[in-house]
């Protein structure tokens, strides 16, 4: 009866939990990108496929208030990742859909840029194995979708020199991230 109990508890516990279910990372050329904070989640639905959801926030402004740089944002995504050998080491694949809240100028030219966007994005990547629980991911990704957008003379000024909407096609991510895994 004891070996019964073990067996079925052993087959329970074989069933239902595996290493490298979960992950946690984040990309440190967004830090580069004016101080972009940014934080990514995963799961691993099977051997070959997780679910990731994401945000990034850059809520900081540079300089004084007639020469402001700036690369405001907050963007939200959740999409997949198609892994040909194995969750979380080798190469990957993604999709995602993505929302953005933005407000960026003052880097080449006092305009100013803001606006709402809505799309899908495409990368894929290589990670590699550091540790049994760190990786190091290296990828890149694009998107594409639908800019809704006003444009102003200055980060301050407010005068409004266009507006509009339009289709885009934008490089997302250039990433290398450190990725803690359980």
């Amino acid at each position: 009866m004891k070996k019964s109990i073990l067996v079925i508890v052993c087959l329970f516990f074989s069933l239902f939990s595996y290493a490298q279910k979960f992950s946690f990372s984040t990309n440190f050329v967004d830090y580069i990108n004016l101080g972009t904070l940014n934080f990514e989640a995963s799961y691993a639905l099977s051997r070959h496929f997780t679910i990731d959801s994401g945000v990034k926030y850059n809520p900081f402004s540079f300089g004084n208030k007639k020469k402001r740089m700036q690369n405001k944002q907050q963007t939200y995504y959740v999409g997949t990742k198609f892994w040909p050998w194995y969750v979380y080491s080798g190469w990957w694949f993604s999709s995602d859909i993505r929302y953005q809240e933005y407000s960026k100028g003052g880097i080449c030219c006092p305009k100013t840029t803001e606006g709402d966007r809505f799309g899908i994005g495409l990368g894929a990547g290589y990670s590699y194995m550091l540790t049994t629980h760190l990786n190091i991911t290296f990828g890149f990704s694009i998107w594409t979708g639908y800019d809704k957008f006003k444009r102003y003379d200055c980060p301050v000024c407010g005068i409004t020199l266009v507006k509009g909407r339009r289709l885009f096609f934008l490089p997302e991510d250039i990433i290398i991230s450190l990725v803690y895994v359980f």
